[in-house]
């Protein structure tokens, strides 16, 4: 059963969809997930409806909703700041702990991309996230930019923009607004590829368009800094082993710093938006890992320390 719902966060009203699986017997708690989106996307990405549909399937109750200022929730259209979405994503976790048929110590995150690395800094930062899985996550936004921007003029055009992005501030009083690929570039093999899969890369409603703060919060981000708190709790990370987008070495770099137990797996025959594309490995392999340390169904988790 799904059913709209409105999540308060910081004042504002976030636009989230509860599904509730239908066996779920009265007065019965289970494992739970929050379901992030990407980059400046929506709840109805379809990096979030292929693990919804997935975790659902597997009888979680799971939560997926729009960031402050994406989609349909309320807030400065465009502006993606990563530490608020951190704020969202643990305010949500609080709505999520009062609904029915939610275990309130079982209530795991999953996210992609952008996504991926705010809820690996949440669970660092929140020890009521009880398990997390990031696909295509970023521990360190200057090394995962200085990747992105690899040529010395890509990189002097970027740095470029986040030092005027203040200037533009003080002369004019708004915000620089710069396009979504002068932020996160995408490779034109990786849009032909998911066009020919009939994959949209951002559904109707994305941002295409963002502040350059946007730029800077990124390139402050420090997932890298909180990973190792998330352990004893279980963490699982995901990522392309040849990213066209976020450098794999980032995940890497996740999982050099993590506690036990974390896994890391690279895939060969996936590319960036590996949950879009509805990649059965992919699947087979969080299956696995959730069978193993956060059943839908079975004991609490270790408490953090």
């Amino acid at each position: 059963m799904d059913y709209a719902v409105s999540i308060p966060s910081d004042g504002l009203d976030l636009s989230g969809v509860v599904s509730r699986p239908d066996d779920l017997a009265p007065g019965e708690k289970r494992g739970a997930f929050l379901i992030l989106h990407g980059f400046g996307s929506t709840k109805e990405s379809g990096n979030v409806m292929g693990p919804a549909r997935l975790l659902e399937a597997l009888g979680y109750v799971t939560l997926r909703f729009d960031m402050r200022g994406c989609g349909e929730s309320a807030g400065e259209r465009g502006r993606v700041i990563c530490l608020e979405q951190v704020e969202d994503t643990r305010n949500a976790l609080t709505f999520l702990a009062g609904e029915d048929g939610v275990d309130p110590a079982r209530i795991a995150v999953v996210g992609t991309s952008f996504g991926g690395a705010v809820a690996v800094y949440a669970g660092g930062v929140d020890p009521r996230i009880a398990a997390v899985i990031s696909n295509g996550g970023w521990g360190n936004g200057e090394l995962k930019f200085r990747r992105q921007h690899a040529s010395p003029q890509a990189w002097a055009r970027f740095k470029g923009m986040l030092e005027e992005g203040p200037r533009y501030r003080a002369a004019h009083g708004r915000s620089l607004m710069v396009a979504r690929e002068d932020i996160v570039p995408v490779p034109q093999h990786l849009k032909d590829h998911m066009e020919g899969r009939q994959v949209k890369l951002w559904p109707a409603n994305a941002l295409q368009e963002f502040p350059a703060e946007t730029a800077q919060s990124m390139f402050d981000f420090r997932a890298d800094d909180v990973v190792g708190r998330i352990a004893p709790r279980p963490l699982l990370l995901l990522h392309s082993a040849s990213d066209s987008v976020t450098p794999t070495e980032q995940s890497i770099s996740l999982f050099e710093r993590a506690g036990q137990p974390t896994e890391l797996h690279l895939f060969s025959d996936a590319d960036h938006w590996m949950f879009a594309e509805d990649n059965p490995r992919v699947w087979g392999a969080i299956r696995a890992w959730l069978a193993a340390y956060f059943p839908a169904r079975g004991p609490r988790p270790a408490a953090s320390v």
